[in-house]
């Protein structure tokens, strides 16, 4: 359903002779254009740009940036996103001139400060991680799961030329980007299901384990909120077939400063820095997804590693035969590391830890405020997120969990992520981290309550205060409509 939309494009705005700006006359000599660019190279006319006003572009943009949701203006509950508020202490740093005025170009010997943050930011990680070694290269998450997955695949040809391992486990409630780099590292992908609890069911996970395995991929809590207590059996039976278990660092933030990954037996995983350590999603970019790895693993890491001299000075180490090369152009996304860098530093070791404890905390507090009318299938408490169902409100009323999703907007609220994990139907994933106070929580618990109540055939058309209504997303997938014509 479309709706009025009173903001006209920029060229239906558009009026003969407004203009934003007086421009000094013109120092070429007066002479045809064809003497100084090429016929072939003109148009006949000029291009029918818009004509506005300061104003009108100021105001057009400044109306529809307030139709976006914000962090800073919403609460965003998307379950394994992490959607945590972004320091602006943390923004000012970030901009400071001595690092976005840095050039990638420059000389190791002139680029000093911002090399030594990155190396404490790789010490940090590897720290956080108990695990030996960090590369900072990848550009988002799912890069990182590649990058480690391509390490795997490198250490297994180096240390075991003679047989080739083809397959990676993945439990049934994995994040969709698990089997995508899998497969994309040249390993076929081998589903474990979920038990009753929703925790990797064991005797399905030791069928499955044969000497063909490389990896085993787990998140750890998992994506319907539980810390799965098998994590050091499963270790083991990998250690015994000489595999190794990749973490997927999704949801750190709930085991930050509480739990190592690698005292739990993994021996590599990615991080998120824009969830776990409140860099700003960025509508889609930059991200960063560093990998943190064991010591054996550390040779075959993506080069270069940002090194430290004897003499304190440090450099980027590319004399690393091994490595499986860059996955990255330079040395990563250095403004999203440094924001990570700022938020680790400012909390400290027992900052981190309250940041899990609190997560906890947020997210066992909503559960308990709507598991009566929303069920949790997969029990009363959580980690840092929890998984409701919308099951028997489609049964018994019509409402589906994407109608609650959508009538959260006129609430103000951004949706939860739905229909995720594919092991609960009609899936609310919520996850209210840390930063949002009891009155967010409460407010949100009481907008679900009073959806759930609310007419299912008016739900079927909600949102009600946005220019457009429910799109078919497909459709627009598919076929985008990428320019304007008039």
């Amino acid at each position: 359903m479309y709706k009025l939309d009173l903001r006209p494009l920029l060229f239906e705005a558009s009026r003969p002779g407004r203009f934003t700006a007086v421009l000094p006359a013109s120092d070429v000599p007066d002479a045809p254009l064809t003497d100084l660019i090429p016929a072939e190279f003109l148009q006949d006319a000029p291009p029918p740009l818009p004509e506005l006003s300061e104003l009108d572009v100021v105001r057009h943009y400044t109306n529809l940036s307030s139709l976006n949701m914000s962090i800073d203006a919403n609460f965003y509950p998307l379950g394994s996103c992490t959607m945590k508020y972004n320091p602006k202490r943390h923004e000012r740093l970030a901009s400071l001139p001595g690092l976005g005025a840095q050039h990638p170009y420059q000389d190791d010997s002139t680029l000093q400060g911002l090399l030594a943050i990155l190396h404490g930011l790789q010490e940090d990680l590897a720290e956080i991680a108990g695990l030996e070694a960090v590369s900072l290269q990848p550009a988002a998450g799912a890069q990182g799961e590649l990058a480690a997955l391509l390490v795997a695949a490198s250490y297994f040809r180096d240390q075991e030329p003679d047989r080739r391992r083809t397959q990676v486990l993945i439990p049934d409630s994995a994040h969709g980007t698990n089997p995508a780099s899998a497969n994309l590292a040249g390993f076929e992908t081998v589903t474990v299901k979920s038990d009753s609890r929703g925790l990797v069911d064991l005797e399905d996970f030791k069928a499955k384990l044969s000497d063909e395995v490389a990896v085993f991929m787990i998140t750890n809590p998992n994506t319907v909120g539980l810390f799965d207590p098998q994590i050091g059996e499963i270790s083991r039976l990998l250690r015994e077939r000489g595999a190794l278990m990749y973490l997927d660092g999704a949801n750190m933030n709930a085991i930050l400063g509480v739990v190592r990954p690698g005292d739990m037996g993994a021996d590599l995983m990615h991080y998120n820095p824009h969830k776990t350590f409140s860099g700003p999603h960025g509508g889609g970019g930059p991200g960063a997804g560093p990998i943190a790895v064991r010591a054996k693993l550390a040779p075959y890491l993506p080069a270069p590693i940002v090194g430290r001299r004897e003499d304190g000075t440090y450099f980027l180490d590319d004399d690393r035969p091994k490595a499986i090369g860059r996955v990255r152009a330079f040395f990563g996304n250095t403004g999203v590391l440094f924001r990570a860098y700022c938020y680790i530093r400012t909390l400290g070791p027992d900052g981190l830890k309250r940041v899990a404890e609190h997560a906890v905390l947020n997210a066992n507090y909503l559960l308990h405020l709507v598991k009566d009318v929303y069920p949790v299938p997969c029990g009363d408490r959580c980690m840092h997120e929890f998984v409701a169902s919308c099951r028997s409100l489609a049964r018994d009323r019509g409402i589906r969990a994407m109608d609650v999703g959508k009538r959260l907007i006129d609430y103000n609220f951004h949706a939860p992520t739905v229909y995720f994990p594919l092991i609960v139907s009609e899936a609310l994933m919520i996850e209210p981290t840390e930063t949002e106070s009891r009155e967010t929580l409460e407010a949100f618990a009481a907008a679900l309550l009073a959806i759930a109540a609310e007419d299912a055939e008016s739900l079927r058309e909600a949102p009600f205060t946005t220019p457009v209504s429910r799109l078919d997303e497909v459709k627009a997938a598919k076929t985008p409509v990428l320019r304007w014509t008039p």
